[in-house]
């Protein structure tokens, strides 16, 4: 006799296993080779950072995949975990607050019941019985630590929480790139003019032509009377946000500073550097580290009904992205309030890099920040999908169409801004700090450079001059290895134009 559950894998024919098996194993199949096509293009066109956060994201999905498959097996274990039912008889820890059912209701449900009641007696009552004493697997007096449902609604929870977020760091990619390859038109510009100046034999016209560079980047953060006040200076920035992102003087002004402090040449390719920059940043930011697992089952240990914690959390991203744009613009400021003030420690139209500008003087901590935005966005479109596909009836997850009309808002809204605002501004000021990346320097040059590191060392074994060349190796390797990162003015000079 066919059960509820459908008809067991003897009962099936061979020909719809069959088409089943075909499809899924297509669908991975199809998945691999594009994962693989897109791992051996990063490797041809040199992206390591890239090829980093591809696996990453291989990681990512592998944790989710484990995740599915103990979820999908060991779930009727779980639920066969009894305890006491006075210990889960508390409804203060529900996610959701138990309605409350009226008079007239309860009386209707009470007649259905009846109803149903007096079906089951009168059809099969013995197979009704057989199921129900199947389905309890805990006796009278006890209940399921956590019920077969519920982990059944987790499990799908899970697979669409890895989908979503993997899809949120494809697109902050997607849309950084887009917003910094805009760049690329200051870049020939400032080097066209950078090759006129070499052109030139005067040094004379070259201090004046970078004069003439920094004037406007002065002028424009530097014109408001706010902008040398302590406090006043905060709303300013905050302000110039909203209708004001990195323009071409801005641009020129931090690619000099930027040259000029680390002793580069002027026709440095600046624009290259940081999307060679960015890319690494981008390997830092995806995944889901142990702290935001730790986030997660925070959460959902505070979501019981009253907290309100999901919606209160979904103003977080936009809360964080409007504080990083502040302090970012704060930056730029005080860049180039400094150059108008002459000190002994800053030399007149001179930018003074350093890593106390940023909080705490850690640049990377705004890329941290990054980094939750991005999964605290990607978890709420989860919830949300999830919400839609689970649960079919009145639930405190989408009875609230206000609550979730906002969230959902800000979420989106905030992960684009973050994605085509934020992340490409802080990709450019980051370069402000005492720190040069390694990606200062090209991939092939840094390869070229560990060929001949290499060689030298094999040919200068033994010979007089041995002390010196073994320690301009060493310099140059400490330049060219894979984690490190430079000071500012070390090593510096010895770059040309990559």
């Amino acid at each position: 006799m066919e059960t509820s559950e459908g008809r067991p894998l003897s009962e099936t024919p061979t020909w719809a296993v069959a088409t089943v098996v075909t499809i899924l194993v297509a669908v991975g199949i199809f998945i691999h080779a594009c994962l693989k096509r897109l791992t051996k293009w990063l490797d041809e066109t040199k992206r390591k950072p890239l090829l980093a956060a591809l696996e990453k994201i291989k990681d990512e999905l592998m944790v989710f995949g484990v995740l599915s498959l103990l979820m999908g097996h060991w779930i009727i274990f779980v639920a066969k975990i009894c305890v006491k039912s006075s210990h889960l008889s508390t409804r203060r820890f529900y996610p959701c607050e138990p309605r409350k059912i009226s008079v007239r209701e309860k009386a209707f449900l009470n007649q259905a019941a009846l109803l149903r009641v007096v079906h089951n007696l009168s059809s099969s009552l013995s197979a009704d019985l057989d199921e129900e004493k199947e389905q309890s697997f805990c006796p009278e007096g006890h209940e399921s630590f956590a019920s077969r449902e519920s982990l059944e609604q987790l499990h799908r929870f899970l697979f669409i929480l890895g989908v979503t977020h993997v899809f949120y760091s494809f697109l902050a990619l997607a849309l950084a790139v887009f917003k910094i390859y805009s760049w690329k038109a200051w870049e020939n510009h400032a080097k066209s003019v950078a090759l006129r100046i070499s052109q030139d034999s005067q040094e004379a016209s070259g201090t004046g032509s970078r004069m003439a560079r920094l004037s406007s980047f002065v002028s424009n953060h530097t014109s408001h009377p706010w902008s040398s006040h302590r406090i006043l200076v905060w709303l300013l920035c905050f302000s110039r946000q909203f209708w004001s992102s990195i323009n071409q003087a801005d641009y020129m002004a931090l690619r000099l500073g930027f040259i000029t402090t680390h002793q580069l040449p002027l026709t440095y390719d600046f624009h290259k550097y940081m999307i060679r920059s960015m890319e690494e940043e981008f390997r830092d930011t995806v995944g889901i580290s142990i702290p935001l697992w730790i986030f997660t089952i925070s959460c959902v240990i505070l979501g019981f009904h009253g907290t309100h914690i999901y919606f209160w959390l979904s103003f977080s991203p936009a809360v964080l992205i409007l504080l990083m744009g502040t302090k970012l613009h704060r930056i730029v400021v005080k860049l180039a309030v400094e150059i108008t003030e002459a000190t002994p420690q800053i030399e007149p139209h001179k930018f003074n890099l350093r890593d106390e500008l940023f909080w705490f003087g850690k640049p990377r901590l705004l890329l941290l920040l990054i980094q939750y935005i991005t999964f605290q966005n990607a978890f709420e479109v989860a919830i949300y999908i999830w919400s839609l596909w689970e649960i079919k009836g009145p639930s405190c997850f989408s009875e609230e169409h206000a609550f979730v009309a906002i969230r959902l808002t800000f979420g989106l809204v905030s992960q684009f801004w973050c994605s085509f605002i934020t992340f490409p501004l802080y990709v450019i000021i980051a370069q402000m700090g005492s720190k040069y990346k390694k990606s200062i320097v090209s991939e092939n040059v840094r390869k070229s450079l560990h060929g001949w590191i290499h060689k030298a060392r094999n040919q200068n074994e033994g010979h007089y001059h041995s002390l010196v060349t073994t320690a301009s190796v060493n310099s140059l390797d400490s330049l060219v290895d894979d984690d490190y990162d430079g000071h500012v003015g070390s090593s510096s000079n010895n770059i040309g134009s990559s």
